[in-house]
């Protein structure tokens, strides 16, 4: 698709993430803005330069040639536990996604923000999160997240494989790394789009031309390649919507049988690039 000029030209990508390496050639060519919060100043982290890279790299990422708009902040002053995460600090960073697009020409605005993290209703500052969401949400921006079923609705997984196998081979991918006992007793609904996660290639923080390699991944390398094809769909389709973008990729994708210990198994809806796009393209 890349070779076809499907590339998210012009089409504004946005994360909210830790500390960005921003002159990494991946994708500094790409990035619009970089902000840090004021609560928020620390050396780059690996995360950063992961996600950056698999949603708008240039040779990594899925859109790259999408304008990127970052903003790396924390959690509002340091935290012992998880549980004391206050999410008020990444709601202000929403909100910040929000002023800038607002200021964007109508043919480059952000209409996607990646945040490779989750919130309940227990999490402190939800409230304040839940609102900037809601806030970007009418603004036009699809949030993808680790809590993309609760704002929206819509379900996702990370797929693995084994790291020498062809990428592009739908039949070498499997249930990933961190979840795959849980497929093979309980399985998965049908209405969960799989996506990849495991072994990938991302910018590292160590140097401007540095790279990783992580066998195994999280949903924070799934949120970024979601990021970037919706990216993708927005460039051959500017009015569409993420409902239809999803309903498509649920329409459009592969189920492939795998066998475990010496069972059979389907594992699907495994998203399909090419025939996503194309199918958007059509309408």
């Amino acid at each position: 698709m890349h070779d076809q000029g499907i590339t998210g030209k012009g089409v504004g990508i946005a994360i909210i993430d830790q500390t960005l390496l921003v002159d990494h050639i991946e994708y500094k060519d790409r990035l619009r803005i970089y902000e840090e919060a004021e609560d928020f100043v620390l050396q780059t982290q690996m995360h950063g330069p992961a996600v950056a890279s698999i949603a708008a790299g240039k040779t990594v990422g899925v859109a790259p040639k999408a304008n990127l708009y970052y903003i790396a902040t924390g959690d509002c002053g340091g935290f012992t536990f998880i549980k004391d995460f206050n999410f008020s600090c990444r709601a202000k960073a929403i909100q910040r996604i929000v002023e800038i697009n607002k200021e964007l020409p109508t043919n480059r605005k952000i209409r996607v923000l990646s945040m490779s993290f989750g919130w309940g209703p227990e999490s402190k500052g939800y409230d304040e999160i839940t609102a900037a969401v809601n806030e970007a949400k009418a603004a036009g921006i699809f949030l993808i997240s680790s809590s993309l079923s609760e704002t929206c609705g819509l379900k996702f997984h990370g797929l693995g494989r084994n790291p020498l196998s062809d990428p592009n081979d739908f039949e070498a991918y499997e249930p990933g790394s961190w979840w795959r006992d849980y497929f093979y007793e309980q399985g998965l609904s049908a209405d969960t789009l799989l996506v990849p996660m495991d072994a990938r290639t991302t910018a590292s923080p160590t140097g401007t031309e540095d790279y990783v390699f992580y066998r195994e991944g999280g949903w924070s390398w799934s949120i970024p390649y979601l990021t970037g094809m919706y990216a993708l769909a927005v460039q051959v389709k500017p009015d569409i919507t993420p409902e239809e973008f999803w309903e498509t990729a649920l329409e459009t994708g592969r189920t492939i049988p795998i066998q475990h210990n010496g069972r059979a198994y389907e594992l699907g809806v495994i998203l399909d690039p090419q025939a996503l796009i194309e199918e958007i393209k059509s309408k």
